[in-house]
């Protein structure tokens, strides 16, 4: 069904990508941006990017917030690729329900939530904050959403390559590694760009599951602006921005190369 295209409809919609992207579009202007005072255009200038890598605080919550997101993305990857096998291969077992709802309970608790359950979690264990702690919380926070990508593959994955090289003689081991990974390895890498932009991006987990010296730098941002939006504040905005898109981008473009997400051809259709 085609959709018809009236002057009202593209203005709605100019409108709301108006809304939407236009905040974004002025930090990145602004990051470029001579003057000191944040509203007032100066000129263009690159000052403010090489003041940014001067200042040992944001580069440190930067390193950090980096190390959190490739330890919990490779953690929360490894987790949801056996979740999802679990949930695709071992049928109905009597667990089975209480395993998916909780496995997907993160998708629909408010961050608040999950935050401050966490935190007693630690606080019961007697587990110190710090990094250790924000990287379980990160990984806790994306293992459903790389379960879903690896499961939404599995769902379409042929299994009579397995069984054929089950007849050939290979281990269990052996299939998964040679047969069943290299298949949903497209997906595997989506999950793992998609948890790291994740972890990247969170603040208010990382605010209750932080400690001394694991200050992210969402974190160190949002105290910053507290005290006024500088031009450094906006040229780190525009690199993550960059870094996100992207990662999402990348996440995309992997995941577009899986047989079960690509649109049906029209020989498909007509067969």
């Amino acid at each position: 069904m085609r959709i018809r295209v009236t002057p009202a409809r593209l203005i709605a919609l100019s409108l709301g990508f108006a809304f939407l992207y236009g905040p974004i579009a002025l930090v990145i202007l602004y990051s470029f941006n001579a003057s000191r005072l944040v509203t007032v255009w100066g000129g263009w200038s690159l000052h403010w990017y090489g003041a940014l890598f001067s200042n040992r605080q944001l580069m440190a919550s930067a390193a950090t917030s980096l190390e959190v997101a490739l330890a919990s993305a490779a953690i929360a990857t490894v987790l949801g690729v056996l979740a999802a096998l679990g949930l695709d291969r071992f049928g109905r077992f009597r667990t089975r329900g209480v395993f998916a709802a909780m496995l997907f309970a993160p998708l629909v608790l408010p961050e608040v939530i999950a935050g401050l359950a966490l935190l007693l979690l630690f606080v019961a264990l007697g587990l110190e904050r710090g990094f250790v702690t924000l990287v379980i919380a990160h990984a806790t926070l994306s293992l459903p959403f790389v379960a879903i990508i690896v499961r939404a593959r599995l769902a379409a994955f042929d299994r009579s390559l397995e069984e054929a090289a089950r007849d050939l003689g290979a281990g269990p081991a052996t299939v998964f590694r040679a047969v069943t990974l290299p298949l949903i390895g497209p997906a595997v890498a989506a999950g793992f760009l998609l948890a790291m932009t994740l972890s990247l991006d969170d603040l208010i987990i990382a605010s209750f599951n932080s400690g001394p010296g694991s200050t992210t730098l969402p974190m160190r941002i949002y105290s910053e602006v507290r005290l006024g939006v500088t031009p450094q504040i906006n040229a780190m905005a525009t690199l993550l921005i960059a870094f996100v898109g992207a990662s999402l981008l990348l996440a995309t473009l992997v995941g577009g190369r899986l047989p079960g997400w690509s649109a049906p051809s029209d020989e498909g259709r007509r067969s």
